[in-house]
């Protein structure tokens, strides 16, 4: 994989993001920090721990530094200061992702788990692939049970990205 296109899966990965991010507005406080069965709890929390992974990996591959918590993001008690902490965020990896090259995603980055206190060490490209898969998986929830509450985010799979949003920079139209 080319860092361009990781970069290109970094958009995809956002414009999931912003699409789940504002169906979400729709549903109301109350309904995003009740309890919904999901891994993490309330769709709320759901939502900080994708955002919690991104910040913690970025800041392991990008300043060699394994936070020992997940609390230095901050605490979010709705959605308004979670999704100003998430733009930050997605700059930050933006800014990051720009300036890797094929050479930097095959570095191996080690560092120390916060789930399990243990040593590892990964490839940034793997890192990099992983952090997009996370938001997928953590995101599906979040839309389940957003459509559950009739507040459908609607089609987020990444081909339907490709057809309706990247189409114009290829020149011609997916079918």
């Amino acid at each position: 994989m080319r860092a361009t296109e990781l970069q290109h899966l970094y958009d995809y990965n956002y414009w999931a993001d912003a699409r789940v991010l504002d169906t979400a507005s729709q549903s109301g406080q109350e309904a995003l920090a009740k309890p919904a069965g999901l891994a993490q709890g309330g769709m709320l929390d759901t939502l900080v721990h994708v955002l919690q992974g991104e910040w913690a990996w970025r800041t392991r591959c990008q300043e060699g530094k394994s936070p020992s918590s997940l609390s230095g993001l901050g605490e979010f008690r709705d959605l308004a200061s979670l999704r100003k902490r998430w733009s930050q965020e997605e700059g930050a990896m933006r800014q990051y992702l720009s300036g890797l090259n094929e050479v930097d995603l095959d570095r191996v980055v080690r560092y120390r788990s916060t789930l399990d206190g243990r040593d590892y060490a990964t490839p940034l490209l793997q890192i990099l692939l992983h952090l997009v898969n996370h938001g997928t998986q953590h995101r599906a929830g979040v839309a389940a049970e957003l459509t559950r509450a009739g507040h459908s985010p609607g089609d987020i799979d990444y081909i339907v990205y490709i057809r309706r949003v990247r189409e114009f920079d290829f020149g011609r139209k997916w079918v």
